[in-house]
């Protein structure tokens, strides 16, 4: 019943993890890309989106990692 346990609790942060990531891809480094590209300069509104973005990849990382200690032997 362990193992059981064990994949479903690894299942749950790797999904978490890669939720993170895509936030901080889609979120928080394409926009920036965008812009740098961009003639135009950063829209104002940019900067504190990105910030969020990262901010919730790092908090949902950490989700990931702290359920993962739910793990039993």
């Amino acid at each position: 019943m362990n193992q059981i346990h064990n994949e479903r609790i690894k299942l749950l942060a790797t999904f978490l993890n890669g939720l993170g990531i895509a936030v901080f891809g889609v979120g928080g480094l394409a926009p920036v890309f965008s812009s740098l590209n961009s003639a135009t300069g950063t829209p104002l509104f940019l900067i504190p989106v990105s910030i969020i973005c990262f901010l919730t990849a790092g908090a949902l990382h950490y989700v990931a990692s702290t359920i993962l200690k739910r793990l039993k032997p």
